[in-house]
């Protein structure tokens, strides 16, 4: 993990400067937590389907609004439910992943 977007414990967005992009990056951070909640609804129901595709949007949006740091957690996750992997695997991925979902913020500390 880069030490410029990972500080005090905190993920933030490579993009969270940028005077263009800060809304849309607060944006998205504020719709992390509906979308680890989809996460979770679709591993509570075991549906792989939608957990996966869960898994894969917010992989790319991720990288997409500078969070690289989550995408290897939610490739792993989204890479373990398409190749089937054992139901403990996918647990883990997706403690992972919230984990550090839970950690993102849109800029650094001023």
């Amino acid at each position: 993990m880069s030490e410029l977007t990972v500080m005090r414990g905190y993920v933030y967005s490579s993009l969270g400067t940028d005077l263009d992009l800060g809304e849309l990056v607060e944006l998205f951070v504020s719709e992390i937590p509906a979308r680890v909640a989809k996460l979770e609804e679709a591993w509570d129901s075991r549906d792989w389907d939608s957990l996966g595709r869960a898994a894969h949007q917010l992989k790319g949006a991720a990288g997409s609004y500078g969070f690289e740091e989550l995408t290897p957690s939610l490739r792993k996750l989204d890479h373990s439910v398409r190749m089937e992997k054992p139901e403990e695997e996918i647990d883990e991925a997706l403690a992972e992943a919230r984990e550090l979902c839970s950690r993102v913020r849109a800029s650094g500390p001023e």
